[in-house]
């Protein structure tokens, strides 16, 4: 009798401190990550950064970024050791919040323009940066690109990891330099719960595409993927 009375004590304790504590004030912590390497030149560089400033700006994804109460941040990564945060986290709670961080992403200069691909690298730079965003439930990194790693650490080597840590990892490759890079994307670079690869099938289709990856990866993911 002591013990179920001492079980129930406890059950009820916990119920109080639960529903006591404050909820989550971020539903998604959103890093979008931009290929800067040597194979992508100024005008696909501008193609990139406008079409995502533009999908930002899109009513349905920014009421998505909105309703999530989406943080958003912004890396430009090339090769070894050459990657950096060119916006850091923006809370966005308001319309107002979506247009000035599409804003600042149509205005920020490349970073680097002649250096190899070291996607792993460029993972492993981004997820470092979640610890400013502990308040976020769900860790979604976003990476595009148009080639291979060839450089730094092996994506496929890190997947597993990235997904224990509660990353999701979603690609959108950009095919034309090489060939069946959406299939290396899929089974080399995605990772974690809801993972998935898109394809645009050039940099001018680069903007369609990037809208329609964002509001998937804004909207909560019901299947998950290994």
């Amino acid at each position: 009798m002591l013990n179920r009375q001492v079980t129930k004590y406890f059950s009820a304790f916990w119920l109080i401190l639960i529903s006591s504590l404050p909820a989550k004030a971020c539903n998604i912590a959103l890093a979008l990550t931009v290929d800067v390497s040597g194979s992508v030149n100024s005008e696909e560089y501008a193609l990139q950064m406008n079409g995502l400033a533009a999908a930002l700006r899109d009513p349905t994804v920014a009421d998505a970024l909105v309703k999530e109460k989406a943080s958003v941040m912004l890396v430009q990564w090339s090769g070894t050791s050459r990657q950096k945060v060119v916006l850091r986290w923006r809370h966005i709670k308001t319309r107002e919040h979506v247009e000035e961080l599409a804003n600042r992403v149509e205005s920020i200069p490349r970073v680097w323009r002649n250096f190899s691909t070291a996607i792993g690298d460029a993972l492993i730079f981004t997820a470092s940066h979640f610890d400013e965003v502990p308040q976020c439930k769900r860790k979604v990194i976003d990476v595009s690109g148009d080639g291979y790693s060839n450089e730094g650490v092996d994506p496929f080597l890190i997947r597993r990891e990235m997904a224990s840590r509660g990353f999701t990892v979603n690609g959108l490759a950009i095919e034309g330099s090489v060939e069946k890079l959406t299939q290396y994307y899929l089974t080399d670079v995605i990772a974690g719960p809801g993972a998935f690869a898109m394809t645009a099938n050039s940099f001018e289709e680069y903007p369609k595409r990037i809208r329609q990856k964002l509001l998937r990866e804004v909207s909560k993911q019901i299947v998950l993927l290994d």
